[in-house]
């Protein structure tokens, strides 16, 4: 049921939603809020201050009343799930207030609660001060989900005027900012957001994997390894690899490799002493050997022989964080709607770019390549790497249609974009 409302809803919400607001939004991401933070403060003459905002008990306290006013749908439906109530220990308990976290529409609700935070905020500021000095006030607004910051050009602006005005926006929706987590500071002292640190060291600005992040991921690993004891080394691998490629495709597009290469070696220790436990009576030597070789140009790989997927020999190495490329991100432009068929085109090519590296994707690139004869589907000349394509959808994903490859064509970037503005439709070529 809230699946279905949820499909009506979220065009809506696409269509009400701040530019800047960057969680549970189709092709936005974590990154795009670190990106568009970037724009806002990486310049010598961009925002000193910082307001790092934290509301308390976002999910459990948003107000009902509110929501069933304001949020565009079955008012009928949407007070029986907010009053549903939830079932603790064998007991049904009231919800007064909030909803709950987990459910499928909770983050569009989340969502639409604090839309508004930014575009009335700058309606406000422009409305006090007029359109010139706004300006110079160099406010800008970056949220993700219910974690937001607001930038402003001195500490008195943020204290006196942005903090109240969030204050009053937040209180009419039954939230409060947390008096002991919201702090406003200055870029050269920093602030922890998303998992990241933003700072300027003598006038630049960096983006690193915060403190908190890298601990935080060190005792998952470190708990791991050491419920592992039993594991193979082939299962402890399969176990740690998934983890480590995740936490370093988080951090890829920021200042990470120092953070990637101390966690390498922290790992390398906690590897040594669960290879030691297993083998007590073994020498350190005898446990290197046993445990770690050399691949290519690279010692100390914890590695182990292992079948590939085909059957045959191979060997299983773990995942080098200190290997992984530091790739800037490619920020999402802040009117994007995915439900516009007017952002058809650039939807395709955003999602083109951020797939170009995905193994199973180019996969997909060189089957539709071979299949089309390396031929545009819409002029039929030839594709080459000089050239470039664009990966189109027949029938387009705003109007329903599918990433199956039945669904795509590779077309010339000249040619897609031709194809869009006049409303072309495309013929899948048959396979010779």
């Amino acid at each position: 049921m809230q699946a279905l409302h949820l499909l009506a809803l979220d065009p809506v919400l696409e269509t009400v939603s701040d530019p800047n607001s960057y969680g549970f939004r189709k092709s936005r991401s974590t990154a795009d809020a670190m990106s568009q933070l970037f724009l806002s403060l990486a310049k010598k003459a961009s925002s000193a201050w910082v307001l790092d905002a934290d509301i308390e008990g976002f999910f459990d306290n948003i107000n009902h009343n509110w929501m069933i006013e304001n949020v565009r749908m079955d008012k009928s439906i949407l007070r029986k799930w907010l009053k549903a109530g939830v079932v603790d220990r064998a007991q049904l308990l009231a919800t007064e207030a909030g909803t709950p976290q987990g459910g499928i529409i909770s983050p569009a609700l989340a969502n639409w609660t604090l839309n508004g935070l930014e575009t009335q905020l700058m309606a406000h500021l422009r409305a006090t001060f007029g359109l010139s000095k706004v300006i110079k006030l160099k406010v800008n607004v970056v949220r993700y989900a219910d974690d937001f910051v607001v930038t402003g050009a001195s500490q008195e602006l943020l204290e006196t005027t942005i903090k109240p005005w969030i204050e009053t926006f937040l209180a009419e929706r039954g939230l409060r900012l947390s008096a002991a987590k919201t702090t406003i500071v200055h870029i050269d002292q920093g602030f922890d957001f998303l998992g990241w640190n933003f700072r300027k060291y003598q006038g630049k600005l960096l983006i690193k994997p915060s403190k908190k992040n890298v601990q935080t991921f060190y005792e998952k690993l470190r708990k791991t390894i050491g419920a592992s004891i039993g594991l193979k080394q082939e299962e402890l691998i399969r176990l740690l690899n998934p983890m480590l490629r995740g936490w370093a495709q988080y951090h890829r597009p920021v200042v990470a490799k120092q953070a990637f290469s101390r966690m390498d070696s922290l790992l390398y220790w906690r590897l040594m002493r669960w290879a030691k436990y297993r083998h007590p009576n073994k020498s350190a030597h005898w446990v290197a050997r046993r445990y770690w070789r050399t691949r290519d140009a690279r010692n100390w790989v914890f590695a182990v022989d292992a079948k590939t997927k085909n059957g045959n020999k191979g060997v299983m190495e773990l995942y080098s964080l200190a290997g992984t490329d530091i790739e800037r991100h490619r920020k999402i432009k802040g009117d994007y709607h995915p439900y516009d068929p007017q952002w058809e085109e650039y939807g395709e090519v955003l999602r083109q770019e951020r797939l170009l590296k995905n193994k199973r994707y180019r996969t997909e690139w060189a089957k539709l390549y071979t299949d089309q004869g390396g031929l545009c589907a819409h002029c039929r000349y030839e594709m080459d790497l000089d050239t470039g394509w664009h990966d189109h959808h027949i029938v387009p994903r705003v109007m329903g249609g599918t990433d199956v490859l039945g669904n795509r064509v590779l077309l010339h970037p000249d040619c897609h974009s031709q194809v869009h503005s006049l409303g072309l439709q495309i013929v899948k070529p048959v396979p010779e």
